[in-house]
């Protein structure tokens, strides 16, 4: 099997799903905003506000490739990596991709509170404004998110049946 991508919005369950999927699989998970802490040793949000965003997405976009390329893993990608240079073509030509989607009201109930301050593109807003800006980016991220092999409803599926799906359009 050629590497998984899982992608989707901050809070829809990538890093969890991912976890699982591999231990499903016996392969390596890789967490793509992990490996940019060990390879900064800064946290997101510091190396965001030290430099932000268009270096971030640069780095991230070169880690990704870097990671990735004909290892057998699942890999766990940042929110917005799908729609900075060509990532979501090069992961659908390098990989498999699955879009983990879940609607802006379920995503807001994830990340309100203390696990939104951890992220720097929400740290700062209340939920109204969490859930505008939510709604505004999943809007935006639409056209790349929805150019993965699979779009999985994460609230109609398992990682389980995930992998079995996988299985069965590889035979």
């Amino acid at each position: 099997m050629r590497p998984l991508f899982l992608i989707g919005f901050m809070g829809c369950g990538k890093s969890t799903w991912g976890r699982k999927i591999a231990r499903i699989g016996n392969l390596p998970f890789i967490d793509l905003d992990e490996k940019i802490v060990q390879e900064t040793g800064m946290s997101i949000s510091s190396f965001f506000s030290q430099y932000g965003e268009t270096e971030f997405r640069q780095l991230e976009s070169n880690l990704l490739r870097s990671i990735s390329g004909s290892e057998t893993a699942v890999i766990s990608t940042g929110g917005g990596a799908p729609c900075h240079f060509d990532n979501m073509e090069w992961m659908n030509r390098n990989g498999i991709t699955v879009y983990l989607k879940l609607p802006a009201a379920v995503l807001l109930s994830r990340l309100a509170g203390k696990e939104g301050s951890k992220r720097p593109l929400l740290a700062g807003k209340t939920e109204e404004e969490m859930l505008t800006f939510i709604e505004e980016k999943l809007l935006e991220r639409k056209p790349f998110y929805e150019k993965a092999a699979f779009v999985i409803d994460v609230m109609q599926s398992s990682p389980q049946k995930l992998w079995n799906q996988l299985l069965e359009n590889h035979k």
